[in-house]
């Protein structure tokens, strides 16, 4: 279900646990296959959970805690905007409602290009960068005003 380059990306992370501690890895495990994949399928996180050797339950509870797991496809760039108290009162809600005007979409859906998924998170401890999004899981876009929002989106493009 996952290629030998991401097993064995897979293994360094089991690498640095004890045998007895392998549960610590699901984390890491979990991000490789997403990276590969795209997503996590209820299949995948039942693979990914017997490789490292935990109960698919345990990887479900970890992959539906954080939202960096995305559960259903995605966009090629899933923008994670923060409308957490410090980002809302720099603008974040705004920053999230001109990002879903400009895209055409709500927040959990992806554009019909399949180009853009727009998500609204809570706190991504950058307050003082507010308002911010996150790229991917990966990229952090600090003080995204209209004008910085655009010049992004064209970067992306």
């Amino acid at each position: 279900m996952l290629s030998a380059q991401s097993l064995q990306q897979i293994d360094i992370e089991l690498a640095k646990y004890p045998a007895d501690q392998r549960r610590s890895a699901i984390m890491s495990a979990l991000r490789i296959a997403q990276v590969e994949k795209g997503w996590l399928s209820p299949e995948l996180i039942e693979f990914v959970a017997n490789y490292v050797g935990i109960a698919p339950a345990a990887a479900l509870e970890v992959a539906t805690f954080y939202n960096m797991y995305n559960l259903k496809p995605v966009g090629k760039y899933k923008l994670s905007v923060c409308t957490n108290l410090p980002c809302a009162l720099q603008g974040g809600v705004n920053t999230a409602e001109y990002l879903k005007n400009k895209l055409g979409i709500d927040y959990g859906e992806t554009t019909p290009d399949g180009k853009f998924t727009l998500e609204v998170t809570e706190c991504q401890g950058a307050c003082g960068d507010a308002p911010v999004m996150l790229v991917n899981n990966h990229k952090m876009c600090s003080f995204m005003t209209p004008d910085a929002i655009d010049k992004k989106l064209a970067e992306l493009n």
